[in-house]
């Protein structure tokens, strides 16, 4: 019974390093890792330099088919269990609602909606006692954030269901993490959109994708449903449920970062 990771995203940035992570054996024991991305020579370069059974797929998640080609990988490996999916994929753009691009839109919603969606329905069969999830959601998520506001509410969206099926799952001994990091100096940030509103909301401050990595892991085997990696960020958290929602925007709209 092969024992299996899925990452998504696995090309670069976070998602690379949680393939350098489980691959070092900080996700427990696992047999094959299997990554998913759309650039087939970087997904190349995992399999040369992973000690584990690297299986690519070189796919774009937001096409549908992509779930079936993955649904059937797992169905046509015999006594398959996936023992952790890490839905890393996503995409972002900051900027007003109404001048941003219908394309961007749709982009977020793929990916940071249904991609999460349906890689755990089409997972979820394969897994058991002892499986873990991890989604990467974001710090944007704990409140609306005006130029950012699609984003925000897909990231609040990965939160509140994570939790939810975190809830829904622990019976069987199958736990869900939500991911909530800030900004990490990755890709992500290369083609922002809006340069200004980006550089104003990143004022908050980085973290390493070695850190989230590394705590999004330790939580996933602790079994805890939210992982937030920054201290300054778990304030952020708890303000956020504590003061009224117009409160917290006065205080972003005097620091300037919206």
């Amino acid at each position: 019974m092969p024992s299996i990771a899925i990452v998504t995203g696995a090309s670069s940035g976070l998602g690379r390093e949680f393939v350098r992570r489980i691959d070092a054996g900080e996700a427990g024991a696992i047999d094959e890792i299997w990554v998913i991305a759309r650039r087939a020579e970087r997904l190349e370069s995992l399999v040369r330099t992973t000690s584990h059974v690297v299986r690519p797929f070189c796919m774009d998640l937001t096409d549908p088919v992509s779930y079936d080609i993955l649904e059937s990988a797992l169905s046509e490996t015999p006594t398959a269990r996936v023992a952790l999916l890490v839905n890393n994929a996503g995409a972002g753009t900051f900027g007003s609602f109404a001048r941003g691009s219908r394309d961007d839109v749709k982009l977020m919603l793929s990916l940071l909606v249904r991609a999460p969606v349906e890689l755990i329905y089409r997972t979820l069969p394969f897994m058991r006692q002892g499986s873990r999830i991890i989604n990467v959601a974001s710090v944007a998520a704990f409140m609306p954030q005006p130029h950012l506001a699609v984003y925000s509410a897909c990231k609040r969206f990965v939160l509140d269901i994570s939790r939810s099926l975190d809830a829904e799952l622990g019976d069987v001994g199958i736990h869900v993490t939500a991911v909530c990091p800030k900004f990490m100096s990755t890709e992500f940030l290369d083609h922002p959109g809006d340069a200004g509103a980006a550089t104003r909301m990143t004022a908050i401050g980085f973290e390493r994708v070695g850190d989230v990595a590394r705590a999004a892991l330790r939580a996933s085997r602790a079994g805890r449903d939210l992982c937030i990696p920054s201290l300054d960020m778990k304030a952020l958290y708890g303000a956020s449920r504590l003061l009224p929602y117009r409160a917290v925007l006065a205080c972003e709209r005097i620091l300037g970062i919206i």
